[in-house]
């Protein structure tokens, strides 16, 4: 079923309530973000969950957003996948069967295919089933990051044990094993044209490789500290670099030239992404923020809070129109681009959150949604709840919060 935008002007829906309880369509969900999206701040710490209310039971270590802009598969501590719903955040699928933590996840381009990557190898998962189609083999240590060609032909993946494995889709075998790096590989990157592939090591260097053969192309320094992601432009012009450091780096493709050095994170930059226009960057940190960042000039727009740990990994539509950030503290978050609001959905596991924040259930023509307690009210829109219910106030956006269980938005006749 295919997503609808709401309409820029307002919108009545009835809700109907028949032997499953209450039911909302699609559209109406999105009218209701949509509403109290704009009426958040820029900058805005964020009641879209209620307190407690957490997506994984362990640190996020992880992100990737489908082609389709409709899924975001996460990967944790907890050694599950899970597979969320875009734009409502619904949780649709938990994966089991690491042995632990899930340090990479990648979405292959005709989403039929999910990897993921773990101490124990890399994983192959169908969609949207969630089926585990194959374990790969042959990395000595944990597998911290992977990438999937275009086309969706070969997948590549950066280890511990210092190599980078390319590998065939969907069929898992090893093509090539890639060496240079003195110490471990902890993020790599392949170009839109899938011509390039960069990987971030913690021997401080950043290496380029051409594709598909593997062969080594340039190696570049600058960095005096370990290396923690890499993100390449849609043109294929501009590579970033995210270290332990503390900056985040700019450098020209294909000659590797050094353009300028971004300063403003107090802790370490443990992921970098650019949008698919290429003019806007993404770094998130140890510092518990997100800062947003023009390019290809590196001038500074925004800073995000709103984690209350380190941010871990970031992931950006294909759109370009809103940012998925996952942290240390359990939680994930989704912003607006390019102005960087925190947007009204709560992204939450009821079975790894407590009961104060559960939610209700809702199934609409086959999809299931799950709205917590702790959401914004939109303008117009009514929070019904099983011990109080709260009316928006008019005109002027969310007009309170719902804070008891369960929660639901309809827009009465």
């Amino acid at each position: 079923m295919k997503s609808k935008e709401p309409s820029d002007g307002p919108e009545i829906y009835a809700i109907n309530r028949g032997r499953s309880g209450w039911t909302l369509s699609r559209r109406s969900l999105l009218s209701a973000a949509a509403a109290a999206a704009a009426a958040i701040p820029k900058r805005a710490q964020g009641a879209s969950c209620a307190a407690g209310a957490v997506a994984h039971t362990d640190s996020l270590w992880s992100d990737a957003i489908s082609q389709d802009g409709r899924l975001l598969a996460t990967g944790s501590d907890d050694r599950t996948i899970k597979l969320w719903s875009l734009p409502d955040g619904a949780l649709l699928k938990t994966l089991t069967g690491h042995s632990d933590t899930v340090y990479s996840v990648a979405l292959s381009p005709d989403l039929r295919v999910l990897a993921s990557g773990s101490y124990d190898g890399i994983k192959l998962w169908s969609l949207p089933d969630g089926t585990l189609l194959n374990t790969l083999t042959g990395h000595s240590g944990w597998v911290y990051s992977l990438a999937i060609t275009p086309d969706g032909r070969m997948l590549a993946s950066g280890s511990l044990d210092k190599t980078i494995k390319l590998w065939s889709l969907p069929d898992g075998a090893l093509l090539n094993t890639l060496t240079g790096h003195s110490d471990s590989v902890r993020s790599v990157a392949i170009s839109p044209d899938g011509r390039l592939l960069a990987s971030g090591s913690w021997d401080n260097t950043i290496k380029l490789w051409s594709l598909p053969d593997g062969a080594l192309l340039k190696t570049l320094t600058g960095h005096s500290d370990s290396l923690e992601s890499v993100a390449i432009s849609p043109d294929v012009r501009v590579l970033a670099s995210g270290s332990m450091d503390k900056t985040i780096k700019l450098w020209s493709l294909p000659d590797g030239a050094l353009l300028n050095t971004l300063t403003g994170h107090s802790s370490y930059v443990d992921s970098v992404a650019i949008s698919p226009d290429g003019r806007l960057l993404a770094s998130g940190s140890g510092d518990h923020t997100i800062r947003l960042w023009s390019l290809p000039d590196g001038a500074p727009l925004n800073i995000l809070t709103g984690h209350s740990e380190a941010v871990r990994a970031l992931a950006i539509s294909p759109d370009g129109r809103f940012l998925a950030s996952v942290s240390g503290d359990k939680t994930i978050k989704l912003w607006s681009l390019p102005d960087g609001n925190l947007l009204p959905v709560c992204l939450m596991d009821p079975a790894a959150s407590p009961s104060s924040v559960s939610g209700i259930t809702y199934t609409d023509d086959g999809v299931t949604y799950t709205l917590p307690c702790g959401s914004p009210i939109p303008s117009g829109a009514v929070c019904t709840c099983n011990c109080v219910s709260s009316a928006a106030g008019g005109g002027g956006g969310g007009g309170g919060v719902c804070t008891c269980i369960p929660v639901t938005y309809y827009y009465p006749n």
